[in-house]
């Protein structure tokens, strides 16, 4: 898969996902199921007020015929139904739709009653721009604000097995810090190469770490060798871990923004992989995160198969 007319094309072959909506009290929801729905990718539960469901889909032309609606007016007990289904398997996905993040993870990661996996959550992000063909992997701008060295060894490892449902076998993974060496007065450096180390030592598999590196490292191979850089992912970088929240997330809404790049992304380290995208998002980007959701869905699944 190059590019997200490949993704969505594949997660159309595997046939009939649910995915419940928590809240899709917006317009800009009902226009990105009309296409989740056209093109096969997922069919929606429509979990929150009907009359106000109703009110919208009549606004935009949306046909409900086909979907089951669930009648809740409050919106925590809206992401807890959609866990609930989850749970109970009447649904394969749950998406947020108008609800607080807070809402939505509290209800994910209630206990005995959400989807915990003892794992951390990670916010996952993929990107295409055109300047590049192929897919990039971003990590962690939505969940984790300032992360530890733990926290950031499972990111990354939350990070490559996105990429590898992606189809990217032996991704190369970029541990960014300001500074391309370690300085003890820059501590993502230091966090950075001990990434780098536990690769190295087998602690992190399924990838290529190398840091820290700069951004234009990884991007161009040519920036590397000015530098006097010889690392395996000069160039060649698929899967990119920024220090703090920050540092991802204006990472990400300058590739989406100035580079005029098309994403989708998915909250990774719960039971199944969540449809938890920013409220600004496209409907392309919604569209684009559904689609990736059920990809890596179905390769957990083979995993927890094999």
């Amino acid at each position: 898969m190059q590019n997200f007319d490949d993704l969505v094309k594949y997660a159309s072959s595997f046939g009939t996902n649910k995915v419940a909506v928590a809240f899709p009290h917006h317009e800009v929801i009902f226009k990105a199921l009309h296409v989740i729905k056209e093109k096969n990718i997922a069919e929606p539960i429509l979990i929150g007020d009907a009359e106000k469901i109703k009110k919208i889909a009549d606004g935009i032309g949306y046909d409900l015929s086909d979907d089951e609606i669930v009648h809740e007016t409050d919106s925590y007990g809206a992401c807890e139904l959609a866990v609930q289904m989850v749970r109970e398997q009447s649904a394969d996905l749950i998406m947020k739709g108008k609800v607080q993040t807070y809402e939505f993870i509290k209800a994910v990661l209630k206990r005995d009653a959400g989807l915990r996996t003892g794992n951390l959550l990670s916010q996952v992000v993929v990107v295409h721009s055109p300047v590049y063909n192929r897919f990039m992997i971003l990590s962690d701008g939505g969940v984790n604000i300032a992360p530890n060295l733990e926290q950031k060894a499972a990111i990354s490892k939350n990070a490559i097995a996105v990429a590898h449902a992606l189809g990217i076998e032996n991704p190369k993974l970029v541990a960014l810090a300001a500074a391309e060496v370690v300085d003890e007065n820059i501590p993502a450096t230091v966090d950075a190469h001990e990434l780098k180390m536990m690769n190295q030592r087998g602690e992190i598999t399924g990838a290529v770490i190398d840091g820290p590196l700069a951004l234009d490292t990884p991007l161009d191979s040519k920036a590397a060798e000015m530098k006097g850089i010889d690392s395996p992912v000069a160039g060649v970088g698929d899967i990119f871990i920024s220090p703090t929240i920050e540092c991802s997330n204006i990472l990400y809404r300058s590739i989406l923004y100035f580079g005029k790049a098309r994403s989708g992304g998915i909250t990774y380290g719960a039971k199944i992989p969540l449809i938890h995208m920013s409220r600004a998002d496209t409907v392309d980007a919604k569209v684009n995160s559904t689609a990736l959701a059920v990809v890596v869905l179905h390769k957990m699944r083979e995993n927890e198969q094999n």
